[in-house]
């Protein structure tokens, strides 16, 4: 088990993969792995923010130009516009992050790094697992 990033991304050979899924909060892993993977022709999937968000029943599996409402996609459209990079399988959700309050007094907004209830990721991970297998059984819905 690694924090996947530049400095041991060569700790990972992805050509012994058929499929990537990621699902790193990090920007600049996530690029590296959408990089090495479309080098080597691997399909990825990559799941987007799921911080700050109540309502799994909102992901849906879309390419990462037709996303919208997530700041986390939003990132990686303008960052793989950059690099080049035509389209990205992703699952993220149209759901407008929470914001968070201050505990003390309950009103007063504030910046934070987003948190995730319990339930959230994991919808996403199943809905990203539902789509590798769908994908390497071509099957088609």
């Amino acid at each position: 088990p690694i924090f996947y990033r530049a400095e041991n991304a060569d700790e990972i050979d992805f050509s012994k993969y058929d499929y990537v899924v990621d699902a790193i909060d990090t920007v600049a892993s996530k690029l590296l792995i959408v990089e090495r993977a479309n080098a080597l022709s691997i399909p990825v999937i990559s799941s987007m923010g799921a911080g700050n968000k109540l309502h799994p029943e909102l992901f849906e599996v879309s390419d990462i130009y037709k996303t919208s409402v997530c700041p986390l996609a939003r990132a990686m459209r303008q960052e793989l516009k950059r690099r080049g990079i035509a389209g990205l399988k992703v699952v993220y959700s149209k759901e407008a992050p929470i914001k968070p309050c201050n505990a003390a007094d309950g009103f007063t907004h504030r910046r934070q790094t987003p948190g995730s209830a319990s339930f959230t990721p994991g919808a996403a991970g199943l809905i990203l697992a539902g789509e590798v297998i769908r994908d390497i059984a071509k099957v088609s819905e």
